[in-house]
């Protein structure tokens, strides 16, 4: 049998029941406050329908709809698996009539031009093989002056910090997530997190697709950046 592309959803089909598990423990519990900031960030106007990219298990769609009461969110997801642990807790939180879940993938979204006041993505941009593409239909789907905003892990790179961070990453990551899964998924895991554009070069490919505004904010000493930006 073929393994699955690394990145893909069958990959993170393998992961699902263990993915929100490990995301807490090698995080030390900070991607929890990220995905917060990134809420923060898109200042909804009442009434606002979100689309949620690489949506997973649902922790940004449901915090979405919790932080905003009229708003109603889709998420989109390539893994199966993780869209049947999102339906749990969309269920569980009572959300089922305003949070909606889809199976897809960003480079080719099934849904209508300028439809969405807001977009986000958390941890999946590094996934997507086709960057330019996913970036150029989530400004088609977004309404004028719609707002994208981006979570992404990276790498520090600089002083002391730097070297701490590559250490989590390279010598952490993988041997954690292999001990608490068994999945050698989390060395992919590691080297997408070593290869993702730094954020002025990140940020660069924003601008290309179109969006305006855009600005970028360092999380935790780097670990972490929260990319943002506006469709003219």
């Amino acid at each position: 049998m073929t393994a699955p592309r690394a990145g893909s959803g069958a990959m993170f089909d393998a992961i699902a029941g263990r993915y929100d598990l490990l995301n807490r423990v090698l995080s030390g519990g900070l991607d929890r406050r990220w995905r917060q900031n990134l809420v923060h960030a898109l200042g909804l106007a009442a009434g606002a329908r979100v689309l949620d990219l690489a949506t997973g298990t649902g922790d940004v769609a449901i915090a979405i709809a919790k932080a905003h009461p009229d708003a109603r969110v889709v998420g989109l997801d390539p893994s199966a698996r993780m869209l049947e642990v999102a339906r749990r807790k969309v269920d569980a939180a009572g959300l089922a009539d305003r949070v909606s879940l889809v199976e897809g993938a960003a480079e080719q979204l099934p849904l209508p031009d300028a439809s969405f006041e807001a977009i986000t993505m958390a941890f999946g941009i590094r996934n997507v093989p086709d960057r330019p593409r996913a970036l150029a239909e989530a400004v088609r789907v977004l309404r004028p002056r719609g707002v994208l905003a981006i979570l992404e892990l990276g790498e520090p790179r600089e002083g002391v910090l730097g070297a701490i961070g590559r250490l989590h990453v390279h010598g952490l990551v993988p041997r954690l997530g292999a001990l608490l899964s068994g999945a050698r998924e989390y060395r992919y895991l590691a080297d997408s997190i070593a290869r993702f554009p730094r954020p002025d070069q990140f940020t660069a490919f924003l601008l290309e697709a179109g969006l305006r505004d855009v600005h970028v904010e360092a999380q935790t000493l780097g670990a972490c950046h929260l990319y943002v930006g506006r469709r003219p």
